[in-house]
């Protein structure tokens, strides 16, 4: 590779927590302009494209040359080896509604595959790192994934899609399938804090449909290196993927719909 991927990272952990500084001057505040996109389920605020503008402007200065992938503003070219792929605000209805779980996603691909990932989450001050081959951390300690096999002593969690209130293909049937059989159901509200929360072992599983490659970019990475199971399991629905421990994710699997349920 032609960049150092350590300078990548500090570069990536320094845009992370700017704009992790200047969602936390929205967050709880009067000011956070609230914009629907596709529906009432599916929105944007002042933060997520203030957040944006941050770290874009960081790698047009830095690394002019590389793609980007971001949310709120998708793609630009694609034709370089390097593209950076950003969600500047994961958890933006928490973020709105003033509920703490909301963080900053930043990965990085070379030539397709993901090499480094950053996940901060501001209020949580949790910051989450990878590099392809050199593990998982959490504020700079190693993370692993938990060690559970019973699925009766599992907390897991899960989301539901954005089209929820019109399509019946909505989730429903895969929870009402796992959540009797687990310890505790959790609806987080962020892809990537749930994905480094099954990295660090503080939950078993998490899976969730047609979600977007800038959810989970950086978290799969770090799930991976943390030693998690990746499954993914519809081709149909964007990225659907379970992450979780690998005892509790041969439980799930089986029982997580390979198709709508209509």
């Amino acid at each position: 590779m032609a960049i150092d991927v350590d300078e990548l990272l500090i570069n990536a952990i320094s845009w992370a927590k700017e704009a992790g500084k200047v969602q936390l001057t929205y967050f709880r505040g009067t000011n956070l302009n609230i914009q629907a996109k596709l529906n009432e389920s599916d929105i944007v605020t002042a933060a997520d494209k203030e957040s944006e503008r941050i770290i874009i402007s960081h790698i047009h200065s830095l690394y002019p040359s590389h793609s980007i992938l971001s949310e709120e503003s998708g793609e630009e070219s694609n034709s370089g080896e390097y593209q950076w792929v950003i969600d500047p605000l994961d958890g933006t209805t928490n973020f709105s509604s003033g509920l703490p779980q909301f963080c900053v996603s930043i990965g990085l691909k070379y030539n397709g595959t993901t090499i480094m990932g950053v996940v901060f989450a501001p209020y949580l001050n949790e910051l989450y790192t990878s590099v392809r081959g050199e593990g998982a951390y959490l504020n700079g300690e190693k993370i692993h994934v938990g060690s559970e096999t019973d699925i009766s002593r599992a907390v897991v969690s899960t989301g539901f899609p954005v089209d929820k209130s019109t399509n019946a293909d909505n989730n429903l049937d895969n929870l009402s399938r796992v959540l009797p059989q687990v310890r505790g159901m959790r609806r987080m509200g962020s892809a990537a804090i749930d994905i480094c929360s099954v990295s660090a072992g503080f939950l078993d599983a998490y899976w969730e449909l047609n979600l977007h490659e800038w959810d989970v970019c950086a978290g799969l990475l770090i799930a991976e290196e943390a030693g998690a199971k990746v499954d993914f399991f519809r081709e149909d629905r964007n990225v659907s993927v379970l992450v979780s421990s690998p005892a509790i994710g041969k439980i799930i699997l089986p029982l997580l719909s390979k198709e709508p349920n209509y």
